[in-house]
């Protein structure tokens, strides 16, 4: 039986993809059912995922990141757009929607409620996107261990202006602000000069500290 650890050590950053690869539907959703299960502070999930298959679109994104390839030969683009604010109805929504799910009102989760609406109100709108931002890095890293899983290619990206892919995806509309993207597909045995290389990581010992 193949183990988590084992698809991780056999995953890299894709450099290049085989442009006539497509991603199963079934598999494209487990990994994106994974970044929805993903846990985040507070329950609140303060992002949203974009799944972009649009050929004009990924090159239109393409233009504004570097002119990095695999944005148009991948199978599939992820972008993870977090909240640009922790707003009072954002959080009462996902409140709501916990009692909802549940079908009862805690006391405890209630006080909960309160205290964090007076935190959100008093950090601000920047530091709030921020924060929503670093969740979404939650998302990422399910994604990509979700990926592995799967044996399902990609590279996580930080390279492209976000101001330009809001723009392109009309994210302000939604109040949502680009984090980072991760394209998905299938390597390309030719032309990769990453794919046969040893992943390199610090041992244990230089990585791990045990304190007891």
């Amino acid at each position: 039986m193949t183990t988590v650890n084992e698809r991780l050590a056999w995953r890299y950053a894709t450099k290049k993809f085989d442009a006539t690869k497509s991603v199963p539907a079934e598999r494209l959703e487990r990994i994106v059912e994974a970044v929805r299960l993903a846990p985040t502070s507070s329950g609140l999930q303060p992002f949203e995922l974009l799944v972009v298959s649009n050929a004009d679109v990924r090159a239109r994104i393409r233009n504004v990141a570097w002119n990095q390839a695999q944005i148009t030969d991948c199978s599939h683009l992820l972008v993870f757009a977090a909240w640009d604010d922790i707003t009072d109805d954002r959080v009462n929504m996902m409140f709501d929607l916990t009692n909802d799910v549940r079908g009862f009102k805690n006391e405890g989760w209630e006080n909960y409620r309160q205290m964090l609406l007076g935190i959100v109100a008093d950090r601000g709108t920047e530091a709030n996107y921020q924060a929503a931002a670093r969740q979404a890095y939650i998302g990422l890293g399910a994604a990509l261990i979700a990926a592995a899983f799967e044996e399902v290619d990609a590279t996580p990206m930080e390279g492209f202006d976000p101001a330009a892919v809001d723009d392109i995806l009309d994210l302000q509309s939604k109040h949502l602000r680009s984090v980072v993207m991760l394209p998905l597909g299938y390597r390309a045995a030719e032309g990769d000069w990453l794919v046969n290389l040893k992943k390199v990581r610090r041992s244990r010992d230089s990585f791990v500290t045990e304190i007891k």
